[in-house]
């Protein structure tokens, strides 16, 4: 029974780490455009010839 214990442990401990990693990156703008990076190799670049 010892054993279930702190392998319920260190699953909590994993899934915390987990969670406040996600809520930091939220936090920080990570998923801010999840649009244009996906289609931006879509589009040509205008670039000035002269």
């Amino acid at each position: 029974m010892s054993v279930i214990t702190l392998l319920l442990g260190a699953s909590l401990a994993v899934a915390l780490f987990f969670l406040a990693s996600f809520i930091w990156s939220v936090k920080d703008g990570q998923y801010e455009d999840d649009f244009s990076p996906a289609h931006r190799i879509l589009f040509e670049e205008e670039t000035d010839k002269e």
